[in-house]
């Protein structure tokens, strides 16, 4: 099966293959398809095939179901006589169609590699009609592409842009840590060496993320007309960039890193929040059990603030987590987020080479630090003090 899909976890039809390598590649390959006819209207129905009896695959599919579900006005049912539905099983590996084919198609969680909510959520989310986020045409504008480290054949495919006379993103910015965003060494023939390099380095290991960013939520909404759901007078005035939830419109869905009922608060449970001042002051946190696996990401939110108008200087010691490998901090790690764009994931560190004595001054006040955890634990030493800038 590998020999035949696109970009390593995508099944095309014939039509849909013509549109996104035919010839002369006029793609038609978009973030978010345009093609209303592959929408689900009415809820994505689901069963598993009558072969699919690893009951730990089923459990990750219906986690992976549920975070849509929760997330959007996107009904996510398990039925099995429904005409148009998904049908999970384990096959050589991760993948799916790309929308509503409007009959029986299958999704593959084959193998144990397979078996993370944040792989069934990102295998659905195609299924509902999202592409990766490093095809969008503006890709080269945030990523070098190392060609020199990536096979032939997946150059061709696996990375090819969009053009913007047909991309369709939404307005939504270009996220690093999106579930739908490959890892820095991705598809690479030296995996010592990165196939996709961030402008802004902090950044390589945020990519190849496992769990839904705030944008893949909100890009999601704005593909399924979900934002419509909320516009009474009753709905919940959000802050900070989040808006309210179709499923609850009472509810806020916040950034990370925000929380409270209208996210202008630290979000509740472990964390503090801690002030910054002209001294040095330091943070040392060790979040999670060692050894430990868990389906569901764990986080712990600090907010580190400085007075009003005032910016944060952080310098980063250390961070290390027992999950680390080149799929970047995909299972643990700790991140901060200074930059102006509060909606956007921060910078995820988890190697002790990876993130040691870097320096960070916020864009704004209060800066967000979140350990954040499914494998073992993550260990951070950082230190703050309200910047002299």
């Amino acid at each position: 099966m590998s020999d035949v899909l696109y970009q390593g976890d995508i099944v095309l039809t014939e039509e849909q293959a013509e549109e996104l390598i035919g010839e002369n590649f006029e793609r038609e390959k978009r973030q978010a398809t345009t093609k209303t006819n592959s929408k689900w209207s009415d809820g994505l129905y689901y069963s598993f095939r009558r072969d699919a009896r690893n009951p730990k695959m089923k459990e990750i599919a219906k986690k992976g179901a549920k975070l849509w579900h929760d997330n959007t006005c996107i009904d996510m049912i398990e039925d099995a006589t429904a005409p148009e539905r998904v049908e999970f099983f384990e096959g050589n590996g991760c993948y799916s169609w790309v929308g509503n084919l409007h009959k029986v198609q299958e999704l593959s969680l084959g193998g144990q590699g397979c078996h993370y909510v944040g792989t069934a959520a990102h295998e659905l989310a195609h299924t509902l009609g999202l592409f990766h986020v490093q095809s969008r045409y503006d890709r080269d504008n945030y990523v070098t592409l190392n060609k020199g480290n990536i096979p032939p054949k997946q150059l061709n495919t696996d990375f090819n842009l969009e053009t913007q006379r047909t991309s369709n993103n939404y307005g939504v910015p270009y996220d690093y840590g999106s579930l739908m965003h490959y890892s820095a060494y991705a598809f690479a023939k030296d995996e010592r060496i990165p196939t996709l390099i961030p402008k802004d380095e902090n950044y390589v290991d945020t990519m190849g993320s496992t769990m839904l960013s705030f944008y893949d939520i909100l890009l999601m909404n704005k593909h399924y007309g979900c934002l419509d759901k909320c516009k009474s007078a009753s709905s919940a005035k959000c802050k900070m960039g989040g808006y309210p939830n179709p499923r609850d419109c009472s509810k806020c869905i916040c950034p990370d890193g925000y929380g409270g009922r209208l996210c202008d608060e630290k979000p509740s449970g472990c964390g503090l929040v801690l002030t910054a001042n002209s001294r040095v002051q330091t943070l040392e946190h060790y979040f999670g059990p060692s050894g430990k696996k868990s389906d569901d990401f764990t986080k712990c939110h600090f907010w580190i603030k400085a007075d009003r108008g005032r910016k944060v200087e952080i310098r980063l010691k250390r961070a290390l987590s027992e999950s680390q490998s080149n799929s970047g901090c995909a299972f643990a790690g700790v991140e901060i987020k200074p930059q102006k764009d509060q909606l956007l994931t921060g910078y995820r560190f988890c190697k002790e080479e990876g993130g040691k004595d870097k320096v960070f001054v916020s864009k704004t006040d209060t800066v967000p630090v979140i350990f954040y955890r499914s494998i073992g634990m993550v260990t951070a030493t950082l230190e703050y003090r309200m910047s002299m800038f």
